[in-house]
């Protein structure tokens, strides 16, 4: 995925109200951005840090810029929550994800039952439904998913089963958008419900796989599986 403006350089002033950030820009003034990213984002928030806005020309909104990434441990992470949708279309339509390939029909925003599915693709064979999370949370060596109590993502899983029961391929796309981390797993201490919740829909058939994405104010650009324990 790549930036189709060029990106705004500043340093992060303080995140507040989940979904705004004030930032310093290098020229001295002070904006502030739209944070697309509604959990705590613990492990990706420093005062100070350098960060990454994307300028939006729209006049009905009122913050003019996008807030997508932070420099935490000498490395970016990406913090836009709709990014990662995009990754994946653009990932298994190109054929990108080794698990994930040979579809010739793939669509976004499908619903299935009373849910709606980021990702469906489709073959001669098969059709597979595929939702999407972003991935921010740190600890230790460990990606961990969510960095808060996520209802929403429960009701995810359960459908996914719902999914797999009626015959078609259900996937599970973690989007990890750090390179400081070398394995997935959920985060049992924040939401032991999600995380139950995910053990149970591996052992229905429920496919998970984590992609680990490199983040630079260029573009962002999927490079490798990891392992995860559940």
């Amino acid at each position: 995925m790549v930036f189709n403006e060029k990106l705004i350089h500043g340093r992060l002033i303080k995140r507040y109200k989940r979904f705004l950030a004030d930032v310093t820009l290098d020229n001295g003034d002070v904006v502030t951005a739209h944070c697309t990213n509604s959990g705590s984002m613990k492990s990706c928030l420093e005062e100070n840090a350098e960060v990454y806005l994307f300028p939006v020309n729209d006049p009905k909104r009122k913050t003019k810029f996008t807030w997508e990434m932070i420099k935490i441990n000498s490395d970016w992470v990406g913090i836009n929550t709709g990014n990662p949708n995009k990754l994946a279309f653009e990932a298994v339509s190109n054929n990108k994800i080794d698990k994930l390939k040979g579809y010739t029909e793939v669509k976004r925003e499908v619903k299935f039952g009373d849910s709606r599915f980021d990702v469906m693709a489709k073959n001669e064979e098969e059709t597979c439904f595929i939702e999407v999370k972003n991935v921010t949370l740190k600890e230790g060596d460990y990606a961990l998913f969510p960095d808060a109590v996520t209802t929403r993502g429960k009701k995810h899983l359960e459908t996914l089963i719902k999914v797999k029961e009626e015959g078609m391929r259900a996937v599970m796309l973690y989007i990890i958008q750090r390179m400081d981390v070398h394995t997935f797993a959920p985060a049992f201490d924040i939401d032991p419900e999600y995380a139950k919740t995910l053990k149970k829909a591996v052992k229905k058939g429920v496919e998970v796989i984590p992609m680990q994405a490199k983040v630079t104010p260029q573009k962002i650009e999927l490079i490798k599986e990891l392992p995860f324990k559940l």
